[in-house]
């Protein structure tokens, strides 16, 4: 009854209770951790050699991103797996959000759907990645690319969301942890926290300039630089500003701070992604026959700001899959309720037992079809991330690392500073609206 029923039987009786949208929500995003585990593996080098063994997975016409078959096509192997892998998890998160369009509580019979049949879910998910790797090559490889970078540029933004709302709420607790035992310690936290923040940042920028620049060239690397660090600068004194302080009390450099660090972490992602080896020592170019351009070729096919986005990637699956805002604005821009539908409902009891509950038998706690779109975009996002955002050339012959991705990422950071300073500003610019 727990493969086929509904999440609360799968709490076992040693863990706490918990409410049945919360499972629901952290077992569709163990699915897509089991996704992005099976990529990473899929590209580990020693893996990713081993793949030409799979029956007509490096074979026949064609058969690896368009090259012909004398070609040794080993070298694309895991970048070719992870493509597949995405498609899968993304076309299985589709179908879901298709499904549970306008499921308004439980009592509706495709909230089982959401709520239960897990084993057969996970039937479903293997059944679409086998059916995935027998899509035939041709122009798959290109035109998915371009889906993963809409997808990611949209999960780029609910990272951002997620990122204003964690500030503003961090924030909020500190400052109110202050009022309440009057202690000079929470001050000093803060003021730590923030200054180590923008010591990060700094240091960060300077080497942005001096390994993704040059004395002369680089034009575009420095721009991206230059106009990321002066926009932070505004962000921060913005912030300060006394009319900024009168209309939003908890707003502060601390919020500040941590959208500076991130910004410069979105522009060492662009600059690491730069098609011009002078301007991006980091380049890696692989060619058909598997072997790297680079001096010095790193042991895994992605870098460090892979691994940071990989990381932050978790983080935000996890507060979108756990918990609501403080904030009600942040509440409906993510389609979830304040509370949760059903929040008075206590937690049943089995022999004395705590068990998972149903708390949406009023109402949903949340949009099951926006949160299987979140999780759809993060699916694309992980790919792209996983594969450094490369492609094939033009000649099919050599994965590389287009401008698109640059811009891509530029243009995230350049709408998430704006969306930043949009919640300075929003209570000045539209006073008639309560934004506590």
């Amino acid at each position: 009854s727990c493969l086929c029923g509904s999440a609360p039987c799968l709490l076992c009786g040693c863990c706490p209770s918990a409410k049945n949208s919360t499972i629901s929500r952290l077992l569709f995003t163990f699915f897509l951790f089991l996704g992005t585990l099976v990529s990473i593996i899929m590209i580990i080098p020693g893996v990713e050699k081993e793949l030409h063994k799979l029956p007509g997975f490096c074979e026949g016409s064609g058969s690896v991103l368009g090259v012909q078959p004398q070609v040794d096509c080993s070298s694309f192997l895991g970048h070719k797996a992870v493509y597949r892998m995405g498609f899968a998890m993304a076309a299985f998160f589709c179908l879901f959000a298709a499904l549970m369009v306008c499921v308004r509580s439980s009592k509706d019979p495709r909230a089982a759907l959401q709520n239960g049949f897990w084993f057969f879910k996970f039937l479903v998910l293997v059944g679409i990645t086998v059916g995935a790797f027998y899509i035939p090559d041709g122009a798959f490889t290109s035109v998915w690319f371009y889906f993963g970078v809409v997808g990611s540029f949209l999960f780029i933004l609910i990272q951002l969301v997620l990122l204003i709302d964690f500030a503003h709420s961090w924030s909020q607790r500190w400052l109110r942890n202050v009022g309440e035992s009057n202690a000079k310690g929470w001050y000093a936290a803060l003021c730590a926290v923030t200054f180590i923040f923008y010591a990060a940042s700094v240091a960060a920028v300077a080497l942005l300039y001096v390994y993704y620049t040059k004395a002369e060239g680089c034009t575009e690397g420095k721009a991206f630089i230059s106009i990321n660090l002066i926009l932070c600068l505004i962000v921060s004194v913005v912030s300060v500003l006394p009319k900024i302080q009168e209309a939003q009390p908890h707003s502060g450099l601390l919020q500040a701070s941590l959208i500076t660090l991130y910004t410069i972490y979105i522009t060492w992602s662009a600059l690491a992604n730069v098609p011009t080896r002078r301007c991006n020592p980091t380049l890696l170019l692989r060619n058909s026959t598997g072997s790297a351009t680079a001096a010095e070729p790193p042991p895994t096919w992605w870098d460090a700001p892979s691994i940071v986005g990989l990381v932050i990637f978790i983080l935000c699956t996890l507060f979108i899959s756990l918990r609501s805002s403080d904030h009600p604005q942040v509440n409906k821009l993510m389609l979830t309720e304040e509370s949760g539908a059903g929040a008075g409902a206590g937690p049943a009891e089995e022999g004395g037992v705590r068990r998972a509950h149903d708390n949406e038998q009023d109402g949903v706690s949340y949009s099951y079809t926006f949160f299987h779109l979140c999780l759809l975009l993060a699916a694309l996002y992980i790919m792209m991330t996983l594969t450094n955002w490369y492609r094939p050339d033009e000649s099919l012959q050599v994965l590389r690392s287009p401008w698109t991705a640059v811009w891509v990422k530029i243009s995230s950071s350049w709408a998430g500073l704006l969306l930043y300073l949009w919640t300075l500003v929003a209570p000045l610019v539209l006073p008639d609206r309560d934004f506590s």
